[in-house]
Parts: structure tokens; sequence; C-alpha cells
């Protein structure tokens, strides 16, 4: 049986984007995640990171680096009610990656590797699942794997009419909430 998903990206949607943040002491969640992880897990979501993480190319920390951090926060995650089931992450760059890290990569967002690889991985229904995304590449990764939910959380101007905008977490919250309450899947819009 195929399992619903709350896919999220990291910098932006987990933490506030200081730009390759890769030590827990820069490491700053945003207002809301926690109790939207909680939400997800008591509504039967599998929760799963998927995040570009062009700084291991880049050189600028290590993939040990990134592991041990996102174990501090799953850590995090599980102290406050909630868990996060799984994490993805591309470490390359088509033009700025140094040595192997540098190449084009299906996984690394816009493209939808890291989503169609969760879905396999997990056995993920990815019509009835939801991606929250601040950025562009982030909606349109989740459009090409055909992910039925695209929660936009940004004030970026978008053009992709299969998702919906949002302003903050709780509202995402509200969305899971809504859902499983009325038992609605695939697309939605406020």
């Amino acid at each position: 049986m195929l399992r619903r998903a709350l896919f999220l990206d990291r910098d932006g949607v987990i933490n506030i984007d200081h730009g390759y943040v890769h030590r827990k002491e820069n490491f700053e969640f945003i207002d809301g995640i926690f109790e939207l992880v909680a939400e997800a897990n008591r509504a039967g979501y599998v929760v799963i990171v998927v995040t570009n993480q062009a700084g291991i190319g880049r050189g600028y920390y290590t993939e040990d680096d990134f592991t041990a951090l996102m174990n501090w926060v799953g850590g995090e995650f599980i102290a406050r009610g909630g868990r996060i089931d799984g994490v993805y992450y591309c470490p390359d760059h088509p033009e700025h990656g140094v040595g192997k890290y540098r190449r084009e990569s299906n996984f690394r967002k816009p493209g939808p590797g890291m989503l169609i690889q969760a879905a396999h991985d997990w056995k993920i229904d990815l019509p009835q699942s939801v991606l929250i995304g601040d950025k562009l590449s982030d909606m349109e990764a989740g459009r090409s794997a055909e992910v039925g939910t695209l929660l936009f959380l940004s004030g970026e101007a978008c053009d992709l009419v299969e998702l919906s905008r949002i302003t903050n977490l709780a509202e995402a919250a509200n969305f899971l909430i809504t859902e499983c309450n009325d038992g609605m899947g695939g697309k939605s819009s406020f």
C-alpha cells in the first residue's frame, strides 16, 4: 500500500536560510516547523526532507558535516514530539561544484530525482503527497515528480497554477488537518 508524504525543503522551510548553514550554532528553526511535522506524523504522513546542498559541492563543508547536523536536527524534532523519517540531499552543482561534485544531476532541484527516489524507497503515493518549498526550483521539482499539492512558502512571484501560496507554516499544518478530516487528496488551495 502506498503512503502519503510531506516533503520539506530545508533552508527556508525548516530553518532560516542564512546561506550554506552547516553548524547547529547557525541553525535557526522557523516558527511552526515542529508543530507542522508533529501534525504530519499524527496524520500518517511520511516526513521527508529534500534539499540541495551545493555547499558540500563547493567545498564549504563535508557530507559528514551535513549528516552530523541533520542527525542533531532529527533529535530536536524528536524532543519536540515530531519525527523526520528521511533526508535526501544533492551536493552537486553543475558550475560551482569541486571535483566529483561538479556535474549535472537530476537529483538537484529543479530536477525531481530526490522526490522520485524517496517515493521508491518509502512506497509513497506522489499525487496524494504534499511538498513545501520556498523557491521556484522546489515547486518545479514537485511538479515534475507529480506531487499532488505544492505549498509555496514565499512572497516570490510564481506562475505555477498547481501550487498554493502560504505565508507561514501554521497554514500548512491547518491544511494537513483539514485534508485528513475531509478525506481530501491531491491539489488544494486556500
